[in-house]
Formats: structure tokens, C-alpha cells, sequence
């Protein structure tokens, strides 16, 4: 598999991935206390959302260079 089709089908499973889900959660650390033996943390669950529009570009990109890659002249 060449590095076009590879792409393609990332930029595929991407966009699926973007409808299907809709975006993403992460976890970030943003406080951090030591007092003495007692350690506290505090962690912030976030949320990135995906408009379905990228994931219909991202499919279509995707689409687009699996049909119309590069051609070879033999």
C-alpha cells in the first residue's frame, strides 16, 4: 500500500470517526497540591466537537484521492 492510499483511508476512517462521534474528550491536569504525606489533584475533563461538515470533507478528501490519485502513463 502506497502512502496516497494510506492517507486516503485515514482521512476516510476520520471523517466516519468525526460523524459517527461527534468529537472528542481529554483529560488535562490543572491543579496539583503536595502537603506533606497528601497529594491532590484536580483534572478537568474537556470536550472537542467535530462539525459534521469536516467529516463529510474529510470523507470526500479521502474519496476523492482514492478514485483520482495519481495516474501512471505506461
Amino acid at each position: 500500500m502506497n502512502a496516497l492510499k494510506f492517507i486516503a483511508l485515514l482521512l476516510i476512517t476520520a471523517g466516519v470517526g468525526a460523524l459517527v462521534y461527534g468529537g472528542f474528550t481529554y483529560t488535562s491536569e490543572t491543579h496539583k497540591a503536595e502537603l506533606g504525606p497528601v497529594e491532590l489533584e484536580v483534572a478537568e475533563k474537556d470536550r472537542i466537537s467535530v462539525p459534521p461538515w469536516m467529516g463529510i470533507a474529510s470523507i470526500g478528501a479521502g474519496t476523492l484521492l482514492l478514485l483520482v490519485g495519481p495516474r501512471r502513463s505506461s
